[in-house]
């Protein structure tokens, strides 16, 4: 799945524009220009998904963008944690079940699951490939004024 959300950029009148993601409940944000507004977004979808995964709750699918919305990815080190979480749930993998198979306490596999928390992109690809994951990054070209990357989390071909 690739973890880039479209977002409606909407003019407030004391200027600057609000940030709100469709997709996902919560991510809201705002910045005093179209720049820093995008900047904020990518936080905000990062933070709102969190919640998501300390709430247990499944992670939404992006939808496609409509004209006039802006599509914002998380970092890639988040969207890998995404992904794990989600194989983890449909494949009911509990934390203790992956801390087994990676030789981990539970604690050092919650910490990988957990967005919030800044695990080195190397152990959250193993803990992926231990669920049979896998991670790709893709490299877009850049909107005006801001660099932009997609990133697709898939189940590996056998």
């Amino acid at each position: 799945m690739r973890y880039s959300y479209p977002c409606i950029l909407t003019p407030e009148p004391e200027g600057g524009f609000f940030v709100q993601f469709p997709d996902v409940r919560g991510a809201l944000t705002n910045g005093a220009d179209r720049e820093e507004a995008l900047e904020m977004a990518e936080d905000a979808l990062a933070v709102a998904l969190g919640g998501y995964v300390a709430s247990g709750w499944d992670i939404p699918k992006p939808s496609p963008a409509s004209d006039g919305q802006e599509l914002v990815a998380v970092p890639p080190v988040v969207a890998a944690k995404l992904s794990l979480y989600t194989a983890m749930r449909e494949q009911g993998i509990t934390k203790v079940d992956l801390a087994e198979r990676l030789g981990l306490n539970e604690t050092a596999t919650a910490k990988l699951v957990n967005p919030d928390y800044g695990s080195p992109i190397s152990s959250v690809l193993k803990a992926l490939r231990a669920v049979g994951r896998s991670l790709v990054v893709e490299d877009l070209a850049a909107q005006p004024a801001r660099r932009r990357f997609d990133v697709l989390a898939r189940n590996p071909v056998s």
